[in-house]
């Protein structure tokens, strides 16, 4: 059977981006039609606001102005996650925090990584990159005069996902001709060989499609519901499995952080992402360790007003992936394929990858589709399961020891094997390039970097001549000058975006 019929369900963040890399990896398929259908009567949830720096690449791969972008979905800068009492407070002091920056370390030369285990009196970021003094002073990472999807550092987004979901909705619908419908699915039909022959609605009728998306969220209606793919769950491995989501003003005039904070709590941790009006503020933890009331009262705390004041969403978070993501002729992406908590942006991440990756090879017949399914479905799961292991590194790192949480966090039952196998070999020796091997890895070697050494891993120190010790200095001390240039001409971050807002970015 051809395939020429692609249904995308649901819309949101997921479901759109799924339509633009569709769209634009088939805008030369005439024969080829793409509809997305969605409910008028679910929102979407609406809680990741964060991204990684691939985004961009997508965003300018579909089209999408950077000044357009960030005037209307209040985008702010995102150069960091900056990691707030990780670590034991009496060991590394009250307030204790390290940067994981998005700019690659040791951009001038060697990797500086050695000469930081011989000198750990400098946090990791500041040795190793200028973007943490750019951090830690408020500023931009760009100019005025870069062009769009250019800059001095590099970045990610904060975003209002609804109007990021209505942006990409707009190009998807005006540049690729991608079909709306907006209306409620009551059944799912299914043809003789158990794939998916059509979606029966309210007000369109039957709609059918030769391949389908589900991008239904946490309902899973296609891969789930009706498809019965099993469900991996990772809930031995990364304990936290509730949010409590609220977003809260801030003044026109207030300093925006060029970072997502992420504070660790006694049984887990809070996101806090400034937007140009507004702070989401999500408060993650385990049901296991904190109850409701508690975690409720410990957010008013934080946020210093009592949070009954707001509207304030309690999520529960059912953590893992499916066994299949692709399976038969239906798709899953977004929350439908799976979830983990939102510690490093993974659902926007992994539904970007998992999307550009089916798009670039979108099969025009079932045959085609029965070897595609097979090699995604082994790269997404070795995605899932080292994005797995990255986030659960967080967790075992820590020497926290004041709540059985993070106590509980180093048992080396809960560790999956090949992150302990990873970690027991940077005892020894710091991590290079070599040691990420696979195309797939979603979270690469300068990502692991700033998390091993801004949490102190103990990797053992080795010897090296003096020549080479020399030119470490000499590099680090050129790092530092950088940063110090960098943190005098870029723009502090909250008048960037208003000069953006009234005169745009350089076009590419």
């Amino acid at each position: 059977m051809d395939i020429k019929r692609i249904l995308i369900l649901g819309g949101g963040t997921a479901g759109w981006l799924a339509a633009n890399h569709l769209g634009k990896a088939l805008e030369h398929r005439q024969d080829v039609t793409i509809t997305l259908v969605e409910s008028p009567d679910i929102p979407i949830i609406g809680v990741g606001e964060g991204t990684v720096p691939a985004i961009r690449q997508s965003l300018k791969r579909f089209g999408i102005s950077e000044s357009e972008f960030i005037r209307r979905c209040d985008v702010t800068f995102k150069q960091s996650i900056k990691f707030v009492n990780w670590m034991d407070k009496d060991r590394h002091g009250a307030g204790n925090f390290y940067h994981h920056l998005f700019d690659m370390p040791s951009p001038l030369g060697e990797d500086l990584t050695q000469h930081w285990l011989d000198n750990t009196n400098t946090a990791y970021g500041d040795m190793v990159s200028p973007q943490h003094k750019v951090c830690e002073a408020g500023r931009a990472p760009k100019r005025i005069t870069h062009s769009e999807y250019e800059g001095a550092l590099g970045y990610a987004y904060h975003l209002n996902a609804a109007k990021f979901a209505k942006l990409l909705a707009e190009n998807a619908i005006r540049r690729f001709n991608v079909e709306h419908i907006m209306a409620n699915v009551q059944e799912v039909t299914l043809r003789e060989n158990g794939e998916i022959a059509s979606l029966e609605t309210d007000c369109r009728g039957s709609i059918g499609a030769d391949f389908f998306i589900d991008c239904s969220g946490f309902e899973s209606l296609l891969i789930d519901k009706t498809l019965k793919v099993p469900f991996v769950d990772k809930s031995h491995q990364l304990f936290a499995d509730k949010a409590i989501a609220v977003q809260v003003p801030i003044d026109e005039n207030e300093a925006i952080p060029p970072y997502t904070l992420a504070t660790a709590h006694q049984a887990g941790w809070i996101w806090d992402i400034a937007l140009t009006h507004r702070r989401g503020v999500g408060f993650v933890y385990s049901s296991k360790y904190m109850d409701d009331d508690t975690a409720l009262n410990k957010l008013s705390r934080y946020l210093g007003q009592d949070i009954a004041q707001y509207q304030y969403r309690v999520l529960p978070m059912k953590l893992g992936y499916r066994r299949e993501f692709l399976h038969k002729n239906c798709l899953s992406l977004g929350l439908a394929q799976g979830f983990l908590e939102p510690l490093e942006a993974t659902s926007i991440l992994l539904t970007d990858f998992a999307a550009g990756f089916v798009a670039n090879r979108m099969p025009k017949d079932s045959e085609a589709l029965a070897l595609l399914s097979e090699q995604f479905n082994q790269v997404m799961t070795y995605a899932w399961e080292r994005v797995v292991e990255f986030i659960k590194m967080h967790y075992c790192l820590s020497d926290r020891s004041d709540a059985p949480f993070w106590v509980d966090n180093r048992d080396s039952e809960t560790i999956p094997s090949e992150l302990a196998t990873r970690l027991k070999l940077w005892q020894n020796h710091y991590p290079i390039r070599q040691d990420f091997f696979s195309k797939f890895e979603v979270f690469d070697l300068e990502n692991y970097l700033y998390v091993l050494y801004g949490m102190h891993y103990p990797t053992a120190p080795q010897v090296a001549a003096k020549d080479r010790r020399e030119a470490w200095q000499a590099q680090a001390r050129q790092i530092a000058s950088v940063g110090e240039h960098l943190m005098k001409e870029l723009p502090e971050h909250r008048e960037l975006l208003e000069k953006i807002a009234v005169y745009g970015l350089q076009k590419c």
